[in-house]
């Protein structure tokens, strides 16, 4: 799906600025668990929605940050895409989650995956989930891909804002990466390969939104473009946005724009199914 700009889209995303900056997300709480592959002390972001009811169904946006930052930053940063992907899940009252998994340099290795998959449990015992909704930027976005085609079953929606979806070709912060995967794409290129989302299309059968820039240097955009190429052909709940004069970053109403798709196929496959 290409984004088509007309005065009804840009008046609806006009009014979800308005509405959503009309009120916020409850102050975050510094939240911790001790994480089941290590032991070790693994720290999150949880914002509740306005008027949170504990005993309601509630959808979880979890947003992944960017290399060299932590879970801070998509939980209060207002640069457009932490803004854009916070308004996008308030506008529909989601739990808000954001988590270090393992902090700066974490590309989504073996450690951030398992800490992501034991937090995602302890979400789901906690509150009554509907649908988990995966999202990020940078290394965050290429992390959302990661991690929805390594765990298909726990992901509902992916937005990945300017990420990669091939870590073989990938050839930024390689230093960090290796820290991560446990070696370089040279000693253990099967785990560079598992967590390339460009190669497992189907296990990609959620909806998905990607966003590139056609001057993004620092993630360039070519494994996307083709991923969703690739996607586009085997389901219809794909959007991707290729904006050829930007860089690395996604405007505040892409950003908005790109939740709205995945939100919107979700509530269209729900109403689908037989009751």
């Amino acid at each position: 799906m290409t984004l088509l700009r007309s005065a009804g889209t840009t008046l609806f995303l006009l009014m979800t600025a308005l509405t959503v900056h009309s009120a916020e997300y409850q102050p975050p709480e510094d939240l911790a668990f001790t994480a089941s592959v290590d032991g070790t002390e693994q720290r999150y972001i949880l914002r509740r929605p306005p008027h949170f009811d504990d005993s309601e169904a509630h959808d979880l946006l979890i947003a992944l940050h960017g290399h060299g930052s932590d879970r801070w930053q998509f939980a209060t940063d207002t640069r457009d895409e932490c803004q854009g992907v916070r308004d996008g899940a308030l506008a529909h009252n989601m739990i808000y989650v954001s988590p270090d998994y393992r902090a700066k340099t974490s590309w989504m290795g073996p450690k951030a995956e398992a800490d992501m998959v034991q937090l995602i449990g302890l979400l789901k015992q906690r509150f009554t989930i509907r649908h988990v909704i995966l999202a990020g930027g940078s290394m965050g976005g290429t992390s959302s891909l990661t991690f929805a085609a390594l765990h298909p079953h726990l992901i509902d929606g992916v937005v990945a804002l300017n990420g990669t979806a091939n870590h073989l070709e990938y050839e930024n912060f390689q230093e960090a990466i290796a820290a991560s995967f446990g070696g370089s794409k040279k000693e253990v290129p099967e785990e560079y390969k598992k967590r390339s989302a460009e190669y497992w299309p189907l296990r990609l059968t959620m909806p998905i939104a990607m966003t590139t820039g056609g001057k993004d240097t620092s993630v360039p955009p070519d494994s996307v473009i083709r991923l969703a190429g690739v996607l586009k052909k085997l389901h219809p709940h794909v959007f991707h946005l290729h904006r050829p004069e930007t860089g690395h970053t996604t405007s505040h109403p892409d950003t908005v724009a790109a939740m709205r798709f995945v939100v919107d196929a979700l509530r269209q496959s729900t109403t689908a199914k037989p009751k």
